[in-house]
């Protein structure tokens, strides 16, 4: 069952990649390089041991370990320590599994363990054996490095990406939706989950859902999302949301939001009466620095997507422009983007710069051209393979730089220093009238 399901994805993959041009030219200066097949990472250790780690945060000083383990008697145990091979303290969490028409997922664990201090290096043991694993807790202040990358997938583009991620040292991994690109295909879950575990096992990964996440189907899983909350399970509730959809959390000096383009987002849901509530609650003194991540950009000049962020940005942006957002983050449009300050379509000086970051890897490999004529409020773009770097080295500045996979290097295609609008800017306290928009 499993290889007639790789084999007709590969078919699929092979039809959408001869209906479209295999290279893109995003600038005289750059070719997209053709794709690249998908890689199905296979399961190779026992029953018992821990499979498809990764940990992600949970508060201030917590982390949640997460794994699989074939075997359904396993324990749902952390063992930790500041020493290889000496665990001082231990945890017990829960677990989980979910059906997906003939398919059965392996035992899911989840254990959150701490308090743990910052900045510092635990090694840890899942389920009472297996090989140990280490991680390095984020700092409790600034500085502090984020990388930013989409639509991951796990083709050869995606362990090109992952190289050059793990290449550099980072603190915080955040992926703003479409994971593995499994698309009820619940084999390529657990082939993702092997694939990232090197890195995702080492650093926390925080991630919002994309619409290959979705995987409806009518009346028997009509609502979606089963294997992608089974598995990624978020600190939602420390948040005060009611879905693992979206949610937010602080980390050194920025409270990252973590924003569902795929549930509703209009003013009488949920999820805008809890963005309208968390963003009340920000301390700009404590935590200077605002980012938020989506799936669909709200902004997009390539002809892939156009329009499919509308509706939840004339929802949400307002609430993001009066909060005095510093960055908007999106995936979706294979194609690296970097817009100046924007509100309402216009050049701002108070709003966030919007970027998208759609292609760590994906699927098909595949970004569609940009439209001929370049909008005024976009600054850089290429249909480029790659990840982004954001350090925030203090209360008033962070740099954002684009690394592009070329071949078996990388290359910083694009950068900026971003000023927080919120911290140094006295004009930014209250919403730029409309005449000096226009003006702009």
């Amino acid at each position: 069952m499993m290889e007639v399901s790789i084999r007709r994805l590969h078919f699929f993959s092979l039809i959408t990649l001869l209906s479209f041009p295999r290279h893109l030219h995003a600038s005289p200066e750059y070719s997209r390089p053709p794709p690249r097949p998908i890689i199905f990472t296979s399961h190779t250790r026992s029953e018992s041991d821990p499979q498809q780690v990764h940990i992600s945060l949970v508060g201030v000083d917590h982390v949640r370990v997460s794994w699989i383990t074939s075997h359904k008697h396993t324990k749902s145990t952390v063992e930790y320590g500041k020493s290889p091979g000496t665990y001082e303290a231990s945890a017990t969490g829960d677990h989980t599994s979910y059906h997906y028409f003939f398919y059965s997922s392996g035992e899911i664990h989840h254990v959150v363990i701490g308090p743990l201090e910052p900045s510092t290096t635990y090694y840890y043991r899942c389920g009472g054996s297996g090989p140990e694993s280490s991680f390095r807790t984020p700092p409790s202040d600034l500085p502090i490095e984020f990388v930013i990358v989409g639509d991951l997938g796990q083709t050869e583009w995606t362990a090109s990406t992952l190289s050059h991620v793990g290449a550099r040292d980072y603190d915080v991994f955040l992926l703003p939706g479409d994971l593995s690109y499994a698309d009820t295909h619940q084999q390529l879950w657990d082939s993702f989950g092997r694939l990232v575990e090197p890195y995702a096992s080492r650093r926390p990964w925080m991630v919002t859902e994309g619409n290959h996440e979705i995987e409806t189907f009518p009346i028997v899983y009509p609502h979606g999302f089963r294997a992608y909350n089974a598995r990624w399970r978020m600190p939602y509730e420390q948040s005060g949301s009611e879905s693992n959809l979206y949610y937010s959390f602080n980390v050194a000096g920025a409270h990252i939001l973590m924003l569902g383009s795929y549930t509703d987002f209009d003013a009488d849901s949920d999820q805008y009466k809890w963005l309208e509530a968390d963003l009340a609650k920000v301390n700009r003194t404590t935590t200077p620095w605002i980012f938020a991540l989506l799936h669909a950009p709200w902004y997009n000049s390539n002809e892939a997507h156009q329009g499919e962020g509308e509706s939840m940005r004339k929802a949400m942006e307002e609430l993001l422009y009066k909060a005095r957002v510093d960055a908007v983050f999106a995936g979706h449009v294979h194609a690296y983007e970097r817009f100046t300050r924007v509100f309402d379509n216009t050049a701002d000086p108070c709003g966030p710069v919007y970027i998208t970051v759609g292609d760590g890897g994906n699927r098909e490999g595949l970004a569609l051209k940009f439209e001929k004529q370049k909008p005024s409020i976009s600054v850089y773009r290429e249909a480029s393979f790659g990840h982004g770097r954001l350090r925030v080295y203090n209360q008033t500045h962070a740099h954002w730089s684009w690394h592009r996979n070329n071949d078996s290097d990388s290359f910083e295609a694009d950068r900026v220093w971003l000023q927080n609008i919120y911290a140094s800017a006295t004009s930014c306290t209250e919403p730029t009238p409309q005449s000096q928009r226009d003006e702009l």
